[in-house]
């Protein structure tokens, strides 16, 4: 009984020891685990970073671009590599004009196309020669430098679907400026969203050209930046005349310019983000680049 009593203690401690032994090797295995995941996740958040800048998008995103048109309008919906036209021939002029422009497209270098093209297939559609002598600018909605990418979109952004008559000093000026610091945000914010148009919600005193081109007393523009931290979201108003106060005194929040023309814009987003991003404009947060 006394070999029982001295063997008894011995089994223990070699217990205790295989116990720690193995306690050991499970901490171990533990650290290797939680190292692995950590390194999983951040990969997967750069991952996520990366493919913000380089064009794949959350699911809801592939429709940001999409606008319900106020359903008083004539349209029809016109499809281009690069923009989506809501064209209404009463008026001969877009209701709107939606576009995506990354990162990598605001910095393209493809040539500026400058010829002006009637669009055969759109009823309605004006024609360059509507605009000659006319006083009026040929104004795009989506801006040829947004389609330096890409050598089509580039010739299609001069197709007479995506143009509105504006006086000179707005097309080279105000809207001139927006347009610039639309292409700074997609640089900064990896992509932007854009909606552009005339306000035909407004009465229409006169129209130009053998085809009667309506001309608007004033546009819109409402941009998204989905990817921005946080993401925001902004509209304008800009007068088709001379006005005094710059781009600052056209911002107006995106709820202003769907209740004004009429139109929907932005419904994908998820309506709590859609509601907080639409109500309230903030020009001066959106008007600091953050590079």
């Amino acid at each position: 009984m006394s070999n029982q009593a001295r063997h008894t203690p011995r089994q223990s401690a070699g217990a205790k020891r295989r116990r720690k032994k193995q306690s050991w090797k499970g901490a171990f295995w533990l650290l290797i685990a939680a190292v692995v995941l950590i390194i999983g996740v951040d990969f997967l958040m750069a991952r996520n970073r990366s493919s913000h800048s380089h064009g794949m998008r959350p699911d809801y995103d592939s429709n940001l671009t999409a606008v319900r048109t106020n359903p008083a309008m004539d349209e029809e919906m016109v499809e281009y590599t690069a923009m989506t036209v809501s064209f209404n021939a009463d008026y001969h002029v877009p209701n709107w004009v939606a576009y995506e422009l990354t990162a990598d497209e605001a910095r393209g270098e493809e040539p500026r196309y400058n010829k002006f093209q009637q669009d055969r297939r759109v009823k309605g559609c004006a024609t360059p020669a509507d605009y000659r002598n006319t006083g009026f600018d040929r104004g795009h909605m989506a801006p040829a430098a947004d389609m330096k990418w890409d050598s089509v979109a580039m010739r299609e952004s001069f197709m007479m679907t995506n143009i509105v008559p504006q006086i000179h000093s707005i097309n080279s000026g105000a809207w001139s400026k927006l347009e610039d610091k639309c292409r700074s945000h997609a640089i900064a914010d990896s992509a932007v969203y854009i909606v552009s148009g005339p306000v035909l919600t407004d009465p229409i005193d006169f129209r130009i050209g053998a085809t009667g081109v309506a001309v608007p007393r004033r546009f819109f523009k409402v941009i998204l930046s989905p990817y921005a931290d946080p993401p925001q979201a902004i509209g304008f108003i800009v007068p088709n005349e001379d006005f005094r106060g710059g781009i600052q005194a056209c911002a107006v929040s995106v709820d202003s310019v769907e209740a004004l023309t009429g139109h929907d814009f932005f419904s994908a987003l998820p309506d709590d983000i859609e509601e907080q991003l639409e109500s309230t404009p903030n020009f001066h947060k959106w008007s600091r680049i953050n590079r």
